[in-house]
């Protein structure tokens, strides 16, 4: 049993909120790379070309983009359907916003291909887009990748203003306090005197009432 302080009231919403406008302010209002998280999403896009390597080419080719942003709207499902928490959800939408931000910096360069590829190979929305003769749509594409990762981090923000009043609905839990036992006289039988004890489903029982009847 915890005591509901300030910091489940709202400054762990508070804590989120900030980091969660950070990344918006990296990804969409200066247009960069978010620091740290960054290099982890590259780790998650390298991850899911691993995973799937046993697709065809097209899908090997299209798991990396899909992994980091499916990866962070996992998280989001995760902490809002399950453990019900909205801020924490809010947070991964915006993750997810940035990421998608990322994943369309790099559709966009399909064309120009001049972003440095981790350990050479082929460009990956080069080939993708190449495949289905579009390298001509590039530019739309990318915008509309770029506006859907604006429209999870819109999302994941709108959670997060959800989130303070339902902190500050919190209550401390009341405890619990137990029946005081009635002591044992010499003699008497211990069953007997448990039967006398008010449990809380059935209420006090009332006076001249019988003792239940020992088993055993």
């Amino acid at each position: 049993m915890h005591r509901i302080t300030w910091w489940h009231r709202w400054g762990r919403t508070g804590v989120i909120a900030a980091v969660s406008g950070a990344i918006a302010y990296f990804a969409f209002g200066v247009h960069r790379e978010v620091p740290l998280l960054d290099w982890f999403d590259l780790g998650i896009h390298e991850a899911g070309h691993l995973l799937g390597a046993w697709l065809p080419e097209l899908a090997m080719f299209m798991a990396g983009s899909f992994a980091q942003v499916a990866f962070p709207l996992a998280m989001a499902a995760y902490f809002g359907l399950r453990r019900r928490d909205p801020a924490a959800a809010g947070l991964c939408l915006v993750w997810a916003g940035a990421s998608a931000w990322d994943v369309s910096v790099y559709a966009a360069d399909a064309v120009s291909q001049r972003l440095p590829l981790v350990g050479g190979g082929e460009h990956d929305w080069a080939y993708i887009l190449g495949h289905f003769d579009a390298l001509h749509l590039t530019e739309r594409i990318a915008s509309g990748i770029e506006a859907g990762g604006m429209a999870l981090a819109f999302t994941g923000f709108s959670l997060l203003v959800w989130a303070v009043p339902a902190g500050l609905r919190l209550r401390s839990p009341v405890p619990v306090v137990a029946p005081p036992r009635r002591a044992v006289l010499a003699g008497e039988d211990p069953w007997a005197a448990a039967s006398q004890l008010p449990f809380r489903h059935q209420g006090p029982r009332p006076q001249g009432a019988g003792s239940s009847s020992r088993v055993g």
